[in-house]
């Protein structure tokens, strides 16, 4: 199990083919999320659904901040992610690779989001899987996302009980 801190944000209306610069328009709100990856499942075909829909998975939280609140389509926001208190990932918002109104064009092009749909926008350097050696979650670790103007979201990983 590896962590990945994402802004996400959060539909407002249904939305099909919207283009970017009328993005603004739909989405309502953003959080915080832990995109939870299981490298292994995810590194077995080319396509990564595999590693990144497990149960209990990809918590979000701890609450919804209006976009008006945070700087519309381009909030530029703290975002940290913290691996039992030490920092991990530390950047920008603002660094991501594709922007709120590029993915709200390309996602309402293959389907219609529906009000309450969440889309994470991707994560910063500095995942458990890039490092040498690799660091994975363990059973007890607390990882903490943290988004300037949304807050810190917080969990316990456990292993799974077969």
């Amino acid at each position: 199990m590896d962590w990945e801190a994402e802004l996400a944000f959060v539909f407002g209306k249904p939305a099909r083919r919207v283009p970017a610069e009328d993005a603004g328009d739909y989405v309502f709100g953003y959080t915080a999320a832990n995109d939870v990856s299981m490298r292994d499942f995810q590194r077995q075909t080319p396509q990564f659904t595999a590693g990144k829909v497990w149960d209990r998975s990809t918590p979000l939280g701890p609450v919804v901040v209006s976009a008006d609140e945070l700087g519309g389509t381009a909030p530029d926001l703290v975002i940290r992610g913290r691996l039992g208190g030490d920092t991990m990932q530390d950047s920008r918002t603002d660094d991501l690779i594709f922007g709120v109104p590029e993915l709200v064009a390309y996602i309402t092009t293959v389907m219609t989001m529906e009000p309450g749909d969440v889309v994470l926008t991707g994560t910063p350097s500095g995942v458990g899987s890039a490092m040498d050696p690799p660091r994975y979650l363990r059973d007890g670790d607390v990882y903490e996302v943290e988004i300037e103007g949304i807050g810190a979201l917080r969990n316990t990983f456990r292993a799974e009980s077969l």
